[in-house]
Order: C-alpha cells, then sequence, then structure tokens
C-alpha cells in the first residue's frame, strides 16, 4: 500500500530537518576553517608588523651608532702644527673666488645715521657723570642716585637700606617696588623724600603686603653730556685724532664704514668659494669640539638623528672657512714661524693655555688673520 499523504509529510519533514542540521554543521565547520584562516592569517600580519619594527628600531639605534659624534676637547685635531688642515691638498678640494677682484658696493657698506647715533651715544654714556646741581629735576627715564632706609612699622626690616653705599637707580625701571621710583619724579639732588610703598605679597613672608615707608636721599642725577666741541676737546682729541664734534662723527661714519667694507670682503670670499670636497677627519674633529660645546642632554632617536644632521651643516661650514683662508694665505705666498708664534703665546698667554689649545689651532688663527690683513690690503 502506498502511504499517507500526513505520513510523507511527516517522513519529507523529518529528512528536511536532518539535512537542514548536516548543512548548518557543514557551514559551522566552513566558517571555524575561515574564522581560524583569518587568525593565521591576521597573526602573520601581526608578527610581520612586529618584527619590522624590531628591525626599524634596530637598524635606527645602528644608524646611530654609526653616525653618532664623541664629543672632543682637542683643538688641534686634524691640524698641522703650522696651522694647516692635515693631509688636504686643497688645491683639488676647494675652487678659491677671484678674491683679487671683488667689487663692493658702497650702499651695503655705508654707515645708517641710526647707528653713528647709537655709536656716539654709547661714547657720550661712557662719560656720564653723577650732577649734584640743586637746579635739576628728576624726570622719567632719569637714572639718579640714592641713599634710603626703609621701615615697616618704624623698624628697619633686612634688605631695605642701601648701606649708604649709594644706588643707581633708573626711573621707570620697574626695579623697586610699588610706585617707588614714580614718588621720585620731580624732586632734587640734595632733597630728603620720604617714600610710601606697599611690600609686594611675593616679598618676605612676616613683610608680604605690609605698608613701609624709605627715607630717600636724593644723591644726584647721572648726567650724559652732549657732543660738543669743548667736549671733545677735552675728552676725545688725542685718542680719537679729532678737534671738533663734527670731525668725530665723520670719524665715526668713517669707523663704521670700514667694518662693514671689512666684512663685506671676508664674507664675499667665503660665500663665493665653492667646497668640491671635505677633508673627513678634519670635519670629524670639529664636530666633536662642536658636539662637546653644546653639551646637549640624551635625545630620541628621530632628535639626534636630526642634531647629528644639523651638526655636520655647522662643522663643513666652519671647515670650509678654514680651506678659504688657509687657500687665500697659500696663494698670496704668506709665511709665518709658527713654532716661535706657539712659544710667545705660551709666553703672553701662559703655558697652560697654550697647551690647552695645541700648536695646530693657535697657528691656525694666525694663518687666519694674516691672510684677512692680506685680503683688507688690497683694497686700502
Amino acid at each position: 500500500m502506498g502511504m499517507k499523504k500526513s505520513d510523507k509529510r511527516e517522513t519529507d519533514a523529518g529528512i528536511s530537518k536532518s539535512k537542514a542540521k548536516r548543512e548548518a554543521r557543514k557551514k559551522q565547520v566552513q566558517k571555524a576553517k575561515r574564522d581560524a584562516g583569518i587568525a593565521r592569517v591576521v597573526g602573520y600580519v601581526v608578527t610581520a608588523v612586529i618584527v619590522i619594527g624590531i628591525v626599524l628600531l634596530l637598524g635606527k639605534q645602528l644608524y646611530l651608532m654609526a653616525i653618532r659624534t664623541t664629543p672632543g676637547t682637542d683643538y688641534s685635531a686634524g691640524l698641522a702644527d703650522d696651522g694647516r688642515i692635515a693631509n688636504a691638498d686643497l688645491a683639488g678640494m676647494l675652487d678659491l673666488v677671484d678674491y683679487k677682484n671683488i667689487s663692493v658696493p658702497a650702499d651695503e657698506v655705508a654707515a645708517t645715521e641710526e647707528e653713528v647715533e647709537s655709536e656716539i651715544a654709547t661714547t657720550l654714556e661712557s662719560y656720564k657723570e653723577l650732577s649734584t646741581d640743586e637746579q635739576l629735576v628728576i624726570a622719567d627715564g632719569d637714572e639718579v642716585n640714592i641713599d634710603f632706609v626703609g621701615t615697616v612699622d618704624g623698624v628697619e626690616f633686612d634688605g631695605g637700606s642701601s648701606e649708604g653705599a649709594g644706588y643707581d637707580l633708573t626711573i621707570g625701571s620697574g626695579s623697586f617696588v610699588d610706585d617707588f621710583e614714580q614718588q621720585l619724579i620731580g624732586h632734587k639732588p640734595g632733597e630728603e623724600v620720604s617714600v610710601e610703598v606697599t611690600l609686594p605679597a611675593d616679598y618676605e613672608e612676616e613683610l608680604a603686603g605690609k605698608d613701609a615707608v624709605f627715607a630717600v636721599t636724593v644723591n644726584g642725577i647721572n648726567v650724559t653730556p652732549e657732543l660738543t666741541d669743548a667736549f671733545v676737546a677735552e675728552n676725545l682729541a688725542d685718542a680719537e685724532e679729532v678737534s671738533t664734534a663734527a670731525e668725530y662723527r665723520a670719524k665715526v661714519e668713517d669707523d663704521i664704514y670700514q667694518q662693514h667694507f671689512q666684512e663685506y670682503l671676508k664674507t664675499y670670499v667665503v660665500d663665493h668659494s665653492t667646497v668640491k670636497t671635505y677633508p673627513k677627519k678634519y670635519v670629524k674633529a670639529t664636530k666633536s669640539l662642536l658636539k662637546n660645546a653644546d653639551n646637549n642632554s640624551e635625545m630620541k632617536a628621530a632628535e639626534e638623528i636630526a642634531y647629528e644632521k644639523e651638526l655636520t651643516q655647522r662643522a663643513q661650514e666652519q671647515v670650509k672657512e678654514a680651506m678659504v683662508w688657509q687657500a687665500v694665505f697659500d696663494d698670496a705666498g704668506l709665511a709665518f714661524d709658527a713654532e716661535a708664534y706657539y712659544n710667545e703665546q705660551a709666553e703672553m698667554m701662559g703655558e697652560d693655555y697654550a697647551k690647552r689649545y695645541g700648536a695646530g689651532y693657535l697657528a691656525q688663527g694666525e694663518l687666519k688673520q694674516m691672510a684677512i690683513d692680506y685680503l683688507i690690503g688690497l683694497y686700502q
């Protein structure tokens, strides 16, 4: 007999459920395999990243070890005793500019009015004197000389007195507390002034914020002289070889012009000469000196790499300058007794000084100066 439809449906349902379970199980197994595969790939990637990171870190550390400069104090390292760079044939390492035919633009080396006035002001300032003229009146910006005694509740306190030694104070500088300085404006030399202030909150603990009274004696006002013929005749005639204010002003202008002119020549010769090859040992020695002078603390790797590059650049600039002046010295056929110069420096500056810098360094300084003097002499 055939199955009933109801029986067939039940059988089909049973088969369908069993098949569904098998399919679900199959999918679970496949998913587990996929997940395991993905996990392995991720693991490989993570491992690779870690390995690459370690390699990069080790590589960076190895690179740093290779380029890291050791600080040094041997000033004559890389130099011969005559001041020249040791074992360096500059003829093949440097293209020296035609230093005998430089055109100097007048507008670039002329003294400016501001420079002249500043130099004159500095000179006059060095001749300022304390005036006790009672007709003078203290104004903002004046430099006065005072004595003072400070009290709180009628009792003197430590640090509140000039001890009678006199104190130079520029009005408006803010050197003293509160409006101490402003209360002196309008007073004259010889006057006694009572100055009332409130001590600041960060003053000594027992006095902080308290009212204080300073008994001030105005000793005088420091007066800067004016540039006049009389002043020049009295103070500058012999030293500067001038007799009038106009002559002194002209001399100041010419002195500044000469400074600019010489700096232009020196800078031009160095900037327009070209280094083809640097003397490696001398660059390394120069880097050691520069790093010792920098006295840098520990840095991160990236910072240290950047620092070493900057250090190399600085050293090369310094070495280029040494190469240029040595080339000028040799091209001009200049000469000096390096041993005698060393002995002269040892006698004048002391044996410790000479030993500290060494024969090469001292001779190089003389060599450079002679080359510069020769260059300047070509244009005077």
